[in-house]
C-alpha cells in the first residue's frame, strides 16, 4: 500500500515528502558503485548512509512525486565524473539526498533511503529488489541478490514515458519548470576531492 513518506537532511533544514511511496510506485535498490561510495565519504556521511558492503539504499520514483517542503535554497549538486548523473545534497549539513539526470529532460529521481523517516521507510518501501554494482562493494558480496541495470531500466522506462507525455517532468522540484535546468549550479568533483574524501 502506498503512502506519503517524509525525508530530511541530517540537520533538518531541508525536508520534504515522497508522495504515494510504495513498492508498486518505485524501485527500492542497493547501489554499491564507487561514485555512491565516494560521494558519501566526501560529504562526511558514509557512516550514516553506507551499509557494511559499501551499499547505498535508494528509492527510484517519478520526479513529480518528490516535494520539497523546506530548505529548497540549501540544495546543492555535483557531478562525480563526466557522466550525466547529478548528485544532490544539503549544503547546510552535507547530507546526500537525491540522484537525478543532469537536467529535467530525462525524468527520474532516486532518494536516499537513509534520509527518509526511519519509522516508516521499511514498511512503505519494502525490501530491496536487488543490489547493483556488487563488484565495487566492500568485502565478499557474492551472496547478495544481484540486480542488473537492464532490469532496473525496464522497470523505470514506463514511468519515464508517462512523465514525458503527461508533462510531469516539469513538476520536479530540482529543475526549473520552463528550462528544465537544475535549480542549483552543478560543479564537478576533482579526482583529488574524491581521494580526500576516501582518506577522511
Amino acid at each position: 500500500m502506498a503512502a506519503d513518506l517524509s525525508f530530511a537532511c541530517a540537520c533538518g533544514t531541508v525536508s520534504g515528502t515522497l508522495l504515494g511511496a510504495g513498492p508498486d510506485q518505485g524501485d527500492h535498490i542497493i547501489c554499491h558503485c564507487t561514485d555512491c561510495q565516494d560521494l558519501t565519504h566526501y560529504l562526511g556521511h558514509a557512516g550514516r548512509v553506507l551499509d557494511d558492503h559499501g551499499g547505498t539504499s535508494l528509492y527510484q520514483s517519478q520526479c513529480a512525486r518528490m516535494r520539497i517542503d523546506t530548505g529548497r535554497d540549501r540544495l546543492a549538486c555535483v557531478h562525480m565524473t563526466d557522466k550525466p548523473t547529478l548528485r544532490w545534497y544539503a549544503s547546510c549539513c552535507g547530507m546526500p539526498l537525491f540522484n537525478s539526470y543532469a537536467n529535467g529532460r530525462i525524468p527520474y529521481i532516486t532518494t536516499q533511503v537513509a534520509a527518509c523517516d526511519p519509522s516508516a521507510r521499511a514498511a512503505l518501501l519494502g525490501p530491496p529488489l536487488g543490489h547493483l554494482f556488487t563488484q565495487d562493494g566492500i568485502g565478499d558480496t557474492s551472496a547478495l541478490p544481484k540486480m542488473s541495470m537492464g532490469r532496473l531500466m525496464r522497470r523505470f522506462f514506463p514511468r519515464m514515458v508517462r512523465d514525458m507525455i503527461s508533462g510531469d517532468r516539469r513538476r520536479c522540484a530540482l529543475f526549473d519548470a520552463a528550462t528544465l535546468a537544475p535549480i542549483a549550479p552543478p560543479r564537478r568533483l576533482t579526482a583529488a576531492e574524491r581521494q580526500a574524501g576516501r582518506r577522511g
